[in-house]
């Protein structure tokens, strides 16, 4: 199971970001993000492929940050030199901005079937997420989350979605305004059996926000947040990871029904609580997802 609950923006044309995020290793974010959209400046994107490309052809080390890129939207006429440039075995995935139709998501997925072939790479390998960042993407969200298996994971792009519905520039309760387009997302991912990604807090010094914003984004079924800072990790970590009372009433859960299975029995009282098969399976994914990352911890030391 590949390790998700936080992703962290780098700018693609600072080399000294690059080496400082490639340089945080396993205690780092789950996923590090380099960008070739909105952070770079137009006369800096060719500078920014080149310098991703080559960074990426650099070791990592097997609990070292997933690696991911954030490609030009299709629209630029860049998208597929991007894809191009970036694809190769230390890539994890490409992440497609501003997507509205689900074509989208194939046309990426066919460029890079034939650059896994030609590179050697097995088929599939390289996953995709689509950001959703405007009211017809929203509209569309769940063709675009079943239009190709490659796809893994959708993004919130939130600023951009305010700016398409004109609100204020200065918004308060990030997490929780936008509940349409969230809830939708979410919805759209389960049917697809897709992770989420839900947007920055964008002041990186507002570690009290943040864990608030990320709580907000968990509750509404987000499995991860975008930082721009390495000071965002450990809180958007700590909040997606599954707590001590959880992996303890998950344990009891899953103890409890089994004596009851045992007894002939298809559900049993916890707590004063039913438990029955879908809380089971609720139960049974904390514990994995505890058990990998405590797998992790065992082995990195963190």
């Amino acid at each position: 199971m590949q390790l998700l609950r936080s992703l962290m923006f780098t700018p693609g044309q600072r080399r000294n970001m690059i080496d400082k995020a490639l340089a945080l290793g396993p205690l780092g974010p789950d996923a590090i993000m380099f960008d070739f959209e909105d952070s770079v400046p137009p006369d800096q994107k060719d500078f920014a492929r080149d310098l991703v490309g080559s960074a990426l052809k650099g070791a990592r080390g097997a609990d070292d940050p997933a690696r991911i890129v954030r490609v030009n939207s299709s629209a630029t006429g860049r998208q597929i030199a991007d894809i191009r440039a970036v694809v190769g075995p230390n890539l994890y995935a490409v992440l497609l901005p501003k997507v509205e139709r689900p074509e989208e998501v194939v046309a990426a997925s066919m460029v890079i079937d034939d650059l896994e072939r030609s590179k050697g790479i097995a088929p599939g390998k390289i996953a995709l997420i689509a950001a959703i960042e405007s009211a017809r993407g929203i509209h569309g969200v769940v063709d675009i989350a079943l239009s190709s298996p490659r796809l893994r994971g959708l993004m919130f792009g939130a600023e951009d979605y305010a700016r398409d519905l004109g609100l204020p520039v200065v918004r308060t309760g990030a997490a929780w305004d936008l509940v349409f387009a969230r809830s939708s997302m979410v919805n759209a991912a389960a049917i697809a059996r897709l992770f989420t990604m839900d947007q920055v807090h964008m002041n990186f010094r507002d570690l009290d926000g943040e864990r608030t914003d990320a709580v907000a984004s968990r509750s509404m079924g987000f499995s991860g947040k975008a930082a721009i800072h390495p000071s965002q990790v450990a809180v958007i970590n700590d909040v997606f990871s599954p707590t001590p009372e959880e992996v303890a009433h998950s344990r009891g859960v899953a103890y409890a029904f089994e004596k009851a299975l045992q007894e002939g029995l298809g559900c049993v009282m916890l707590g004063g609580q039913v438990v029955e098969q879908p809380i089971l399976d609720r139960a049974e994914q904390v514990l994995s997802f505890h058990e990998v990352i405590e797998a992790r911890k065992r082995r990195t030391g963190g």
